[in-house]
């Protein structure tokens, strides 16, 4: 939870370390030793000169100087899950620092000194919930926009903290803003060619089935086979069964094989009228299930599609109790 993951990108780093870390950088330049030693004997945040190298140092930053990346492809935070947070950098403080670009901007009265946030936004995020003034840093050279996104897909994808759709948006990113192929991707954060081009699929749903899999209503195994439904209504009706009935991955594809049988039949059966059309979508609604209608002239066939005995019963039951007045 505190900085899982970043062992491809930076050391082990601890806590009870940073100021002997600090100190070696400082004996390395040697204006920076008073400030190394009021940092040490008072444990005070130790400023850094802007011209301090850039070279992977530990140093402590200016929480208001961080900027976000935008180029981060996490959209969402779990409130509770940074309080969390907040409240062990409280108690043991950031035991992995932040990963930052640093930015020079000319301003009237010359250059002003930023720093946009590569890797760590929960760290951020959680240091200013209590009132942290400064957090460790390490500064990294970034020359262009494609890196830095690289870089923080990448650190996210290793901590398990982008949820599908934030992820499939920036494998999305990468290859069609940056022109990387799918392979140079996969390379990158360490997964196979297929799982990048099953992931960004996932963009092909409609916007309210992506938002479910975001919030972790439905996984990403039901959601990739919801993409193998050619109708939308068919499409949003088992998505709605999923929510509703908790469907098991199993279930699902039972249901998607008896959705692909009813296309095949209903393309070499003749088309009902639009009044019957009418009723059968009527009776759908109603029971929550599909329903299969065959027209001949004036006659027919009903057929009630059910797909568990827990599910049928709820249907006798519907029709038991309500009646065709409930249509």
């Amino acid at each position: 939870m505190l900085g899982k993951g970043l062992e491809s990108l930076i050391p082990p780093f601890e806590e009870k370390k940073l100021g002997e870390s600090i100190k070696e950088e400082t004996k390395k330049t040697p204006e920076n030793a008073p400030e190394e030693k009021q940092h040490t004997e008072r444990k005070e945040p130790i400023k850094i000169k802007d011209d301090a190298p850039e070279i992977g140092a530990v140093f402590h930053l200016e929480v208001e100087k961080i900027f976000p990346n935008p180029q981060q492809p996490r959209r969402s935070f779990d409130e509770e899950a940074l309080r969390e947070l907040a409240s062990s950098i409280r108690e043991f403080g950031i035991l992995q620092p932040l990963i930052v670009s640093k930015i020079e901007k000319e301003v009237e009265n010359g250059t002003q000194i930023e720093y946009q946030l590569i890797a760590g936004e929960r760290r951020l995020l959680a240091a200013k919930m209590i009132g942290l003034e400064r957090v460790p840093a390490i500064i990294r050279k970034v020359s262009a926009d494609r890196e830095k996104l690289e870089l923080a897909v990448i650190e996210n994808v290793q901590r398990d903290d982008l949820n599908p759709i934030e992820s499939a948006r920036a494998y999305a990113k990468l290859q069609d803003e940056f022109k990387l192929t799918q392979r140079e991707i996969a390379s990158r954060v360490g997964k196979s060619r297929e799982y990048i081009a099953n992931a960004v699929r996932l963009l092909n749903l409609p916007s309210g089935i992506q938002d479910a899999v975001a919030e972790g209503k439905i996984n990403e195994s039901q959601a990739r086979l919801l993409l193998g439904i050619s109708e939308l209504a068919d499409q949003e009706m088992l998505f709605q069964s999923i929510i509703r009935d908790n469907l098991s991955v199993r279930e699902v594809k039972t249901r998607i094989r008896g959705l692909v049988t009813k296309e095949k039949d209903e393309k070499s059966r003749p088309e009902i009228t639009p009044e019957i059309q009418l009723l059968k979508e009527r009776l759908e609604t109603f029971l929550g299930t599909k329903v299969d209608v065959r027209q001949n002239g004036e006659t027919g066939k009903i057929t009630i599609n059910f797909y568990s005995a827990e599910e049928l019963q709820g249907i006798i039951e519907k029709v038991t109790k309500e009646g065709n007045s409930s249509l």
